[in-house]
């Protein structure tokens, strides 16, 4: 960090020490850093390079389904075709899990002369059908919209409908013979 990085962040902070911030009343917003991808764990989490170090990032604002259930494997090659090793994204980092992933959110770089390509990875996931929105707040304008789209028009984990997608949550407490049922059915 620079000079001139180090004074705005530092100003930054008092001026949220000063609005209340130092309360809690205000949480500040993380910067973004640029990072590199390293791996594709799975549709929703992501091995990066970060200032040197490789950090396991979770996605916040969306859960795709996991590798063993009904479009787990297609969400993940999804992704990796978006992310393939080396590529570019800005991290912003919210805080660590139960399992000691970084909690946050990657954007993709803008690619052409108009800057299209550029966005936020979770988004992107959610409004191509390989995520179900993740917003237990309602933070992001827009998210649960996201998803009620990429249903209505069937795309990818909503091929067959929206009663036959199983949350990777629930998925992960059944035991084998319901995971063996609700994986059976709509095939890709």
């Amino acid at each position: 960090m620079n000079a001139k990085q180090h004074f705005l962040v530092g100003s930054g902070l008092a001026l949220l020490a000063a609005l209340g911030g130092a309360s809690g009343a205000l949480k500040p917003v993380p910067l973004p850093e640029a990072a590199r991808v390293a791996r594709v764990v799975d549709a929703d989490t992501y091995d990066v390079v970060a200032g040197g170090q490789r950090v396991r990032v979770r996605l916040l604002g969306a859960d795709a389904p996991e590798h063993d259930q009904a479009f787990g494997a297609q969400a993940t090659d999804s992704v990796a075709t978006l992310l393939p090793v080396g590529q570019l994204v800005q991290l912003r980092r919210h805080g660590v899990d139960l399992y000691g992933r970084t909690l946050g959110s990657l954007t993709l770089p803008a690619t052409g002369a108009r800057g299209r390509g550029a966005g936020a990875l979770d988004s992107l996931l959610v409004v191509r059908g390989w995520a179900w929105a993740y917003d237990p707040a309602h933070a992001v304008a827009g998210r649960a919209a996201q998803q009620a789209l990429a249903q209505a028009a069937g795309r990818g984990l909503w091929k067959c409908g929206a009663a036959g997608a199983v949350p990777p949550k629930v998925w992960r407490g059944l035991n084998y013979q319901n995971k063996r049922r609700y994986g059976a059915g709509c095939s890709w």
